[in-house]
């Protein structure tokens, strides 16, 4: 489907960003993946997606708390590629605390990396879709976009902030044939849920079982974690031609945490 395409997917090491750029591989995209940890296990995750897409997959280990550093990945992207077509903002970090206690830097690395980074990415690539005709930006929010939970000040901000920023910079886009939509999973459970849990049952004195089933859970009807394969197939269907008239949309994945 995407063959002949080429993506960048912020925080795609591992998680539901790695799940994104594992399905664009699969649908024989060329793939910039970024990202921090072993460098062995990343190198062998670039082998096995660049098989997969019968192309190209490189890996940036851009900070995305650093302008510079997204500037140079997109522009070793372009260099490498021909272009960048897709553009999947999914980097993210997570800290839980009351906001009387909240460290103003964690504060201050939330927001750059969960919404300041995808503005940066944005700023660089949009022009030249609107050039080409054809863009996908697809920013992966979270429910938390949509509602807010105790303890997550910063996290709630960013997300709610980069959704307002999804449908701005669809509607200045949208005579282009480029699409800028949201995806806001409910809680999937990946490295940054994971470790969420443990600080969670600090913060509010309870068992991490009790957090779970409790905290996390208690929010989503169906009692289950969504997959990472969920969010990637919506992702999927969002850079097909079926989506060429979704725009501008925060498509929810929560199991119905939100429907009330």
């Amino acid at each position: 489907m995407l063959k002949g395409k080429s993506a960048i997917v912020t925080g795609s090491t591992s998680g539901i960003g790695r799940g994104i750029a594992t399905m664009l591989a699969g649908e024989s995209a060329n793939v910039m993946i970024n990202g921090f940890g072993d460098r062995d296990e990343i190198e062998q995750l670039r082998l096995e997606l660049a098989e997969l897409s019968g192309g190209s997959c490189l890996y940036s280990d851009a900070d995305m708390m650093q302008p510079d550093q997204i500037e140079a990945m997109i522009c070793e992207s372009t260099e490498k590629f021909g272009a960048v077509d897709i553009v999947v903002n999914n980097a993210g970090i997570q800290f839980v605390s009351p906001i009387e206690e909240f460290p103003a830097d964690k504060w201050d690395a939330i927001i750059a990396i969960n919404m300041t980074s995808a503005f940066h990415t944005i700023r660089h690539t949009l022009s030249a879709m609107k050039n080409s005709g054809w863009g996908r930006i697809i920013n992966i929010a979270s429910a938390h976009s949509l509602v807010a939970s105790p303890y997550k000040s910063a996290y709630v901000a960013a997300k709610h902030g980069l959704v307002g920023m999804t449908k701005t910079v669809a509607l200045e886009c949208a005579e282009y044939g480029v699409t800028v939509n949201a995806i806001s999973p409910g809680y999937v459970m990946t490295p940054l849920v994971a470790n969420q849990i443990p600080a969670t049952a600090k913060t509010r004195g309870i068992s991490e079982e009790n957090v779970i089933n409790d905290v996390m859970l208690a929010n989503q009807p169906t009692k289950k974690f969504v997959s990472i394969e969920e969010v990637a197939d919506v992702a999927r269907f969002l850079c097909s031609s079926g989506a060429n008239s979704i725009t501008g949309a925060n498509i929810s994945i929560d199991g119905g945490w939100t429907a009330a």
